[in-house]
Parts: C-alpha cells; sequence; structure tokens
C-alpha cells in the first residue's frame, strides 16, 4: 500500500531515539535522543568527550550502535559503513580531515562516487562534477590538478566540504567546518548552508563556536557525558544556558584578566622573512605578556612561529632569544633554551599518536621521569597525572594512545607536553582550535597563569573575541607583514580586520 504523503511531510528527516554506545567500560552514549526537520539547520553541542563525534560516527556508519534506533524519513536506518551511510543520503565532514595527500583535488571530491560507463571512469563528467562542487562552495578558481599535500591546512578543508556536496545528500553532518577557514570562506560557507537548506537538506551542525551556531542554526541539541541534557529553539536560548547545560555549571569569567607587567625582553625579531613567508616581521616580547597575532589564512603567521622555532630556514633578519642571538637555531636548541612550540597541525606535528598519553607529555623532558638514564614508567605516570589533572584530560589513565582521544583532549596533551617541559616562552599557534567553550576557558586561565608566573606567550589565532579577551597586546599579520604590534586598548575587531586585509588606516599609537 502507496504510504500517505500527508503523514510523510509530518515525519522528521532524522530521528535518533534513545541511541547507545559503549567501548568496554566506557559509556560513551547513554540514551541520546534528537529530531531534524527536512531543511532543518540543527546545532549539536556538547564540550569535548560528551559523545557528539560518537554519535555521528554512528549515524555515518562508522560505528554500529549498542541499543535505540535511527530512522531516515520515516524508514528504519541502520548503516553498515559510510559507504553505505552516504549512499543513502547521510553525508559527514570531520573535523580530522579524511583525504588522500598524494591524489588530486577533483580525484579527491570524486573518490569512491567516481562515475564510470562499462566499468570505465569517466574522466570528462568526474571533473564536471568537482568543479561544480568547487563552484557551489565559492571556491571555483582552486585547481582540480593540485595534489591535496600542496594544499593549506584551510583549501584541504574546503576540499573536504565540496566532497560531501557530491550526490545530493539528505542529511549532511558538520564537524567543525569552520575551524581552519577565514572570514571570507566561512561566510561562503554559510552562504551553502542555507542554499542546501532552502533545497530540503538537513544539517547537523557541530561546532564550538557558539556564535555560529546561533548565526545558522534554527534549533539546537546538547549532549553532556553522552546524553542530551536540552534541546530547543535557537532564538529562545541565550549563550549563558547554552554553557551552563554544557559544562553543567556556570562559568564565571570566560576572558580571565590579572593585573600584571610586562618585564625585560625575551624575544626579538628583526626584519624576519623566510624562503616563502613571513616577507617582513619585526616584534619584540616582553616577559609576563601575551602578545596576540592575527590574520587570515596565507598571511604568514603560522610561518613566523616555524622560523622563531627552527623549523623552517631563514632568508633574512635575525632571532634573538633572551638576548642570544638564535637566527640559525634548531627545534632542540629552542627547546633546550627554553622556547616551545604548539603546532597548528596536531595530528601530523604536534604528537605521536600511536604512543601513550604519558610518553607525548614527558617526551622532551625526560630528566625529572629518568633514573641513572632509565625512564621510570611510575615517575612518568605520576608527572602525565599530575599535568592531565590540571588540563582535565578526558581518558581512561597515562597509557592510553594519545590517538584514541577526543580532538579537544589531544590538544590538551599537546599543550600539556610544554608545561612538562617548563618552556619561558610559549608560541602557541591555534591552541584553543577544536576545543570546546569550557576547555577553552581553562586555557584562557591557564595563559593567564603563565603570564602571571612570568613568561612570556605568542598567542596565534583567528579567533578575534578570544585575542581581545587574553591578550596584552596584538600584532596583525598581512600577506608576510607584522604591522605594528598595539596595546588592545588601540585595537577594534573592524580595525583588525581591515589591517588584515591591507586596508588600515594609519593610526597614532600612544608610547
Amino acid at each position: 500500500m502507496p504510504e500517505d504523503s500527508s503523514s510523510n511531510a509530518a515525519l522528521p528527516r532524522l530521528r535518533i531515539d534513545r541511541v547507545a554506545k559503549r567501548f568496554g567500560p566506557t559509556v560513551a552514549l547513554d540514551g541520546v535522543s534528537l529530531e531534524v526537520a527536512a531543511g532543518e539547520v540543527h546545532a549539536l553541542i556538547g564540550e569535548n568527550g560528551a559523545g557528539k563525534s560518537t554519535l555521528m560516527k554512528v549515524l555515518s556508519g562508522a560505528h554500529r550502535p549498542d541499543g535505540g534506533s535511527l530512522t531516515l524519513d520515516g524508514r528504519p536506518f541502520e548503516p553498515s559503513d559510510p559507504l553505505h551511510a552516504r549512499n543513502s543520503g547521510v553525508a559527514m565532514i570531520y573535523q580530522e580531515l579524511n583525504l588522500s595527500p598524494d591524489l588530486s583535488v577533483e580525484e579527491n571530491i570524486l573518490l569512491g562516487r567516481e562515475p564510470a560507463v562499462l566499468g570505465w571512469i569517466n574522466r570528462g563528467e568526474r571533473r564536471r562534477l568537482a568543479k561544480r562542487a568547487l563552484e557551489e562552495i565559492g571556491q571555483a578558481q582552486m585547481s582540480l590538478d593540485a595534489p591535496i599535500h600542496s594544499l593549506t591546512i584551510a583549501q584541504q578543508q574546503l576540499v573536504e566540504i565540496a566532497r560531501a556536496l557530491v550526490g545530493e545528500p539528505r542529511v549532511l553532518i558538520m564537524d567543525e567546518p569552520t575551524s581552519s577557514l577565514t572570514r571570507v570562506d566561512t561566510e561562503n560557507l554559510f552562504g551553502v548552508i542555507e542554499r542546501m537548506s532552502q533545497r530540503g537538506v538537513s544539517v547537523i551542525y557541530i561546532s564550538h563556536f557558539l556564535e555560529e551556531c546561533q548565526r545558522v542554526a534554527s534549533r539546537y541539541t546538547v549532549l553532556r557525558d553522552g546524553e542530551s541534557v536540552g534541546t530547543g529553539a535557537m532564538v529562545e536560548a541565550s549563550l549563558e544556558q547554552i554553557i551552563q547545560l554544557m559544562v553543567g555549571r556556570e562559568i564565571d569569567e570566560i576572558y580571565p584578566r590579572t593585573s600584571r607587567s610586562a618585564g625585560e625582553s625575551v624575544l626579538e625579531l628583526s626584519s624576519v622573512a623566510g624562503l616563502a613567508k613571513p616577507s617582513c616581521v619585526n616584534l619584540t616580547l616582553h616577559a609576563g605578556e601575551i602578545l596576540g597575532v592575527f590574520g587570515l589564512v596565507g598571511a604568514g603567521r603560522s610561518e613566523t612561529l616555524r622560523a622563531v622555532f627552527g623549523l623552517d630556514r631563514l632568508a633574512n633578519g635575525s632571532v634573538s632569544v633572551f638576548s642570544q642571538e638564535a637566527t640559525h637555531s634548531t627545534p632542540a636548541k629552542c627547546l633546550a633554551n627554553g622556547v616551545g612550540l604548539l603546532s597548528e597541525n596536531r595530528k601530523e606535528e604536534g604528537l605521536l599518536l600511536n604512543r601513550s598519553i604519558a610518553d607525548n607529555l614527558t617526551l622532551t623532558r625526560l630528566d625529572p621521569v629518568s633514573r641513572l638514564g632509565l625512564v621510570s614508567d611510575a615517575a612518568q605516570v605520576a608527572a602525565s597525572e599530575k599535568w592531565m589533572a590540571k588540563l582535565d584530560v578526558k581518558a581512561s589513565g597515562a597509557a592510553q594512545p594519545v590517538g584514541e582521544l577526543s580532538g579537544g583532549n589531544q590538544q590538551k596533551i599537546a599543550l600539556g607536553r610544554l608545561l612538562h617541559h617548563d618552556a619561558r616562552i610559549l608560541l602557541l599557534d591555534e591552541p584553543t582550535r577544536g576545543i570546546d567553550v569550557g576547555s577553552k576557558a581553562q586555557i584562557y586561565r591557564l595563559m593567564n597563569e603563565l603570564a602571571g608566573q612570568g613568561k612570556a606567550v605568542v598567542f596565534v589565532s583567528s579567533y578575534l573575541p578570544e585575542l581581545l579577551g587574553v591578550c596584552d597586546r596584538i600584532g596583525v599579520m598581512c600577506r608576510g607583514e607584522l604591522s605594528e604590534v598595539r596595546p588592545i586598548a588601540y585595537w577594534s575587531e573592524q580595525e583588525i580586520i581591515r589591517t588584515a586585509i591591507g586596508q588600515a588606516e594609519p593610526r597614532e599609537v600612544a608610547a
């Protein structure tokens, strides 16, 4: 008997009913329920470890639930694997990129969904589909032939988004889709989401940027400790209410700032230029201050930190650390001199994913956990547990492989290693990327404590509210050059953006 279309219209596009998932003794999901209507943008919000990623992996076929049920347009939905889910109309954009680095942009966009005739790939049709997907997200200028490894992290994120649009999904799951995007690319993505919503595509939007969730979503669901603890219309909820649902408590102050004064100069860059970027950077960092650096993707922020840390060669200029020449230093020498770098690319540069938490935390400074040249397992675990407690790392123990942790907890481990190393100068490149609001507040407090102890912090971020809320001074990079570094009182969000796009007007700054 044909189904009644009027009753079908009232059905939610996606229904998640009391879904549960365990990993051994760990309960990842404990009866999660939510509904998403056709054409609805639904924000899924929660701290790291709340169960968001596990739930999305259940929806995308990567995990089988232990209990509960899923329905898609009123029919049972039991994806056996990600390809099954995608062929059923559920596409997923993961926070951690899943691209083949040696294949081209075109090949990655259609990977697994190549158009074929009699078993042969139709290259002309593949190219047309890939080009259309890029055009839909405002990236028509991106080369289809460029290998993925030649692209920036932000460009790779855009390729991941374009790939998810192929096949016209009924449900599109976006996990932190703007974490590596510029403001322009983010606005383009919001336009894509709006167009897809108007076409009836349901979007589940996961982001730690709550302002983004308010901007794009009509409804929200909050997860905490594997349970759905609140849902409703976004226009009826305040940020404070959502945050309290997330953390189960009130956060008194997101951006703490204690009274402190800058000390002696500890890092000086004079006309620093790299082989590609930066082109000219001058700055002086003082003990006891947090110096923020803003810039659009490709402006040269990360390259500047890499040059200071000895990862990239200098083409010109000089670097001085604690009044000692360090222009041609190496990472090993920088670490020995008390300089630590937190890379923006934790997955490939910041962590050993197959090694334990204890190994990752203590790797660069083994002396405190060694006896007669041999590492003491007990001392290593004790030191690791101290930092895990301070950073509120959610893990089964210090022996757990880092690769098994959520992205936010991995970021905490990468930061914890600098704390264990007792670095006096911390070069932090996007330290809060992929971190929930509660954990962000922890990291802001930690940075404030470190500056209060006389340590110096360079804080690179794409998120202006945190730079203005945490830093003492800010410099802005544009096309490889760093602007004059000013106290935050001399900056506004609008002026920072104008400077980042090369449209700043001269301004007199008091000495």
